[in-house]
C-alpha cells in the first residue's frame, strides 16, 4: 500500500477551509443577530446611570398614587386598559414599540369606554408589542410598561 506524502499544500487547504467555515458561521450569526435588534436601549449609558436614582424616586412617587392598570388586546385589535383606583378624570396615552425585528413605534390614543376602562381609538397591528402606558390626572403622572402579543 502506497501512501501519499502530506505536503504544505494539504496543510494550507485544511487551514483555509477550516477558517473559512469559522468565518462564514460567525458572519452569518452576526447578521442574524443584528437583524433582530431594533436599536439601543439608552443613547448614553453614563447619562442614564446619573439619572437612575431620580427614576427610582419617580417610581416611588407613582406607587404612592395607588393606581393599577391591566392592558390587553380585544378581538378587534384595540388595546383595552382596565384600571383600579384611578380617578374618573384621568387620561390615558401610550407609546408602543416592537420588542424585536424591524423597529416600529407608534403613539396610541385612548377614549374612556367605561368608568374603569379605556379603549384605543384605533386598532394596532397584530404581533408582539411593548406598551408604555401613561395615566395623567391633575398634574400627576403614572406610567408602566407591559408586553402584549
Amino acid at each position: 500500500m502506497m501512501r501519499k506524502e502530506f505536503t504544505g499544500r494539504h496543510m494550507t487547504a485544511i487551514l483555509v477551509v477550516g477558517f473559512g467555515i469559522v468565518f462564514a458561521v460567525n458572519f452569518t450569526m452576526a447578521a442574524l443577530a443584528t437583524e433582530g435588534f431594533g436599536g439601543v436601549v439608552v443613547e448614553n449609558s453614563y447619562v442614564a446611570s446619573q439619572k437612575y436614582n431620580g427614576w427610582l424616586e419617580e417610581a416611588r412617587e407613582q406607587d404612592k398614587l395607588g393606581y393599577n392598570a391591566e392592558i390587553a388586546r380585544d378581538n378587534d385589535g384595540h388595546l383595552v386598559v382596565s384600571t383600579t383606583d384611578v380617578p374618573n378624570f384621568a387620561t390615558a396615552s401610550a407609546e408602543i414599540r416592537r420588542p424585536l425585528g424591524t423597529p416600529d413605534a407608534r403613539t396610541v390614543k385612548f377614549e374612556r369606554s367605561g368608568p374603569d376602562e379605556f379603549r384605543s381609538s384605533d386598532p394596532i397591528p397584530a404581533g408582539r408589542w411593548t406598551v408604555r402606558l401613561t395615566l395623567r390626572n391633575s398634574g400627576k403622572v403614572w406610567a408602566r410598561e407591559a408586553h402584549i402579543s
